[in-house]
């Protein structure tokens, strides 16, 4: 009979450690470090629509939009990440235990694909979920080109918000408005 190695078992301080000199993202959860999947070019450019547009119209309100390169802690549940994109508004409130991960944003951007749609919509989500101070997160699908947002309402239940082309969805959290033509817009596609 054999047996498989045990895996090794991280701290966060282990973690936020190696992830200062790792050359590709990480998440981190219950002691285990995973690596995240990469992008393609239209993940890209949807992601730079999402932030523009956001940051467009946020102008001088006390919020600050932020890409991927900002990793987010889930207190309740332990999971850092880096979604595609973050708000955050007042005083961006960092993690005891890792000082570059932000603890309260109120809205939180991913942009699906076909690998990590199921994650992003399932465990991810109720992560997500855990934040106290979100309010919002916006999904954006490119397999039908529409856009999503679950939002919890005062009782703390969360409701699904979908709009397709032509249509158009609000963060009411922030006061913006997203037109879904604007997500998807490409003018270099063919």
């Amino acid at each position: 009979m054999t047996t498989s190695a045990p895996h090794r078992r991280y701290t966060i301080a282990e973690f936020v450690e190696l992830e200062a000199y790792a050359n590709v993202r990480h998440e981190f959860l219950d002691g285990q470090i995973y690596a995240m999947a990469g992008g393609t070019p239209e993940h890209g450019t949807y992601a730079a629509n999402v932030i523009a547009l956001i940051s467009a119209q946020l102008g001088d309100k006390p919020c600050r939009v932020q890409t991927s390169d900002v990793r987010i802690r889930v207190q309740a549940t332990g999971l850092d990440t880096y979604p595609d994109a973050s708000v955050v508004c007042g005083k961006a409130e960092r993690d005891s235990d890792d000082e570059n991960a932000i603890v309260n944003p109120i809205v939180l951007v991913e942009i699906l694909s076909e690998s990590t749609a199921a994650y992003d919509l399932g465990d991810k989500l109720v992560h997500y979920k855990q934040i106290p101070a979100l309010r919002e997160v916006l999904f954006v699908d490119p397999s039908d080109q529409s856009v999503s947002v679950m939002r919890r309402d005062t009782e703390g239940s969360w409701t699904t918000h979908r709009a397709a082309r032509t249509e158009s969805i609000e963060l009411q959290s922030i006061e913006c408005r997203l037109a879904v033509d604007a997500v998807f817009r490409d003018p270099l596609a063919d």
